[in-house]
């Protein structure tokens, strides 16, 4: 019954809805059922239907236990009007599926939405290239570094009987100051890459349209924050109204948040909160956008601690204003189920199953309804709301790899004379051993030795500052030591 994970990628909801039927039909129990003094085999009731998807989909990973009956019965409509089932006398068509005892069937085959072919991933991906060094014009240096020996140390070369080099000729490279575009352009592009990643796709095809996100949305979502990390807008008319911040801030600090200066009345609380859920009910989009709903629905599909860093990674992706509402609303639906001193909002159910749905649809949504929309959406905010401490925060480590990148290319770098690349460290040549024999050893050993040796003598008889007397005492001392 719990089915498989149906795990990040493109038309994910499409697939959870194929998913969704084939349990449904293979797990139903149909029997025998009288009505209107005939018999129906193979059928079952409206609520025995409303009862055993409910459960599915309670157990059922994609979903989880917050879905409702409520949800469930808008479900079974939905497969009703798309001839996922039919009353026992072969009608369908209508949402008119009853929670009741009135008798439906399977057809002979329920019709699955076709999932769309993927073309072949392309060569060249959709996520932006990401600026490197050799990106930028260089600028010309005339002067050269000066060639100067590596090491002049008296007694480090006494110890070594290797000869000392040079530092091959070489010039600086710089490279022009980085402009605020560039800068905008490597934060999107890592962020895209990161994401990708994240979500282990080879392509970010089907499920992001790079071309549609602004470098600069990501970059104001880091940047352009308060102390609590809350986007601030630059144009207040993108601002939520204030009349809605002022019954925010009331619900969010009760009791000590009313500065609206009305009287509180009983069921005052109330209203104040049906104001706000009418405001974002009203909304023409979804918080979350329309263009960015199937990265959304994908991130569904991963386990819950890489979930997380997705989340984080696809808010930065926001319009700053859309992001600004997600970060009040979130905070307001948190502050609300942890609040015991809030009277109730409603007398049937508690306020995180109220702020669940009365909130879902104004964050999570497709431009063209989709069957399964309420139910993902459902989910999604219920992660949401069980991880609203760290799901709007910048990911660090992101933040701390474009930083990094940035200050690489802000960095002069060193050319040698014959490279054929540049480098950012100037790296020694490198040499490498071979095995030889024991003859081949002791040869190297007798000639080298008797090589440094010969010059030692050479040098002590040359020195003009040394008297003749210690130059044999310093020849006798040598030759001893051999």
């Amino acid at each position: 019954m719990d089915g498989k994970m149906i795990g990040p990628g493109p038309y994910r909801a499409t697939k959870l809805w194929n998913e969704t039927i084939r349990l449904f039909r293979g797990g139903m129990p149909v029997r025998r059922h009288w009505a209107h003094f005939r018999s129906y085999d193979h059928s079952f009731t409206g609520a025995e239907a409303v009862d055993f998807l409910h459960e599915l989909l309670r157990q059922n990973q994609n979903f989880g236990p917050e879905v409702t009956r409520y949800q469930t019965l808008q479900l079974l409509r939905k497969f009703l009007k798309n001839h996922v089932i039919e009353d026992v006398k072969g009608r369908f068509g209508k949402e008119d599926f009853e929670d009741s005892g009135h008798l439906y069937r399977f057809p002979p085959q329920s019709p699955l939405k076709p999932v769309p072919v993927r073309p072949p991933v392309r060569d060249h991906s959709s996520v932006p290239r990401i600026p490197h060094w050799d990106d930028f014009e260089e600028i010309s240096v005339p002067e050269k570094i000066p060639v100067k020996p590596l090491m002049n140390s008296e007694s480090w070369n006494k110890r070594h009987s290797i000869a000392i080099g040079e530092v091959p000729e070489c010039r600086l490279i710089r490279r022009r100051e980085l402009t605020p575009k560039h800068v905008d352009q490597i934060w999107k592009s890592m962020t895209l890459t990161h994401l990708q990643t994240v979500l282990g796709l080879r392509s970010l095809d089907g499920v992001l349209d790079a071309k549609l996100l602004s470098p600069k949305h990501i970059v104001h979502n880091v940047f352009g924050v308060n102390k609590q990390g809350i986007v601030v807008l630059k144009n207040k008319a993108e601002d939520l109204p204030h009349w809605v911040l002022s019954a925010m801030k009331c619900l969010a600090n009760w009791p000590n948040g009313n500065d609206t200066r009305q009287p509180m009345y009983p069921g005052f609380e109330r209203d104040v909160f049906r104001t706000v859920a009418e405001h974002f009910q009203r909304l023409k989009e979804p918080l979350l956008t329309f263009h960015l709903y199937e990265i959304f629905v994908s991130i569904l599909g991963l386990l819950q601690s890489v979930a997380v860093e997705a989340l984080q990674v696809c808010c930065l992706l926001l319009p700053p204003a859309n992001r600004r509402k997600l970060q009040l609303l979130m905070r307001l639906m948190a502050k609300v189920c942890a609040n015991p001193s809030l009277p109730a909002l409603n007398d049937t159910i508690g306020a995180r199953t109220l702020m669940v749905q009365t909130f879902s649809r104004c964050i999570l949504g497709s431009a063209d309804e989709v069957d399964l929309d309420e139910l993902l959406a459902t989910k999604l905010v219920t992660f949401m709301i069980d991880n609203h401490d760290c799901v709007l925060k910048v990911p660090s480590n992101l933040r701390k790899s474009v930083e990094e990148h940035l200050s690489h290319l802000r960095r002069a770098q060193i050319k040698y004379a014959g490279a054929d690349m540049d480098t950012t460290m100037a790296s020694p040549s490198q040499s490498f051993c071979r095995q030889i024999s024991t003859e081949e050893f002791e040869q190297q050993r007798v000639s080298g030795s008797q090589g440094a040796i010969v010059a030692l003598l050479e040098n002590i008889i040359q020195d003009k500052n040394m008297s003749i007397k210690d130059k044999k005492k310093k020849l006798k001392q040598t030759l001893s030591q051999r």
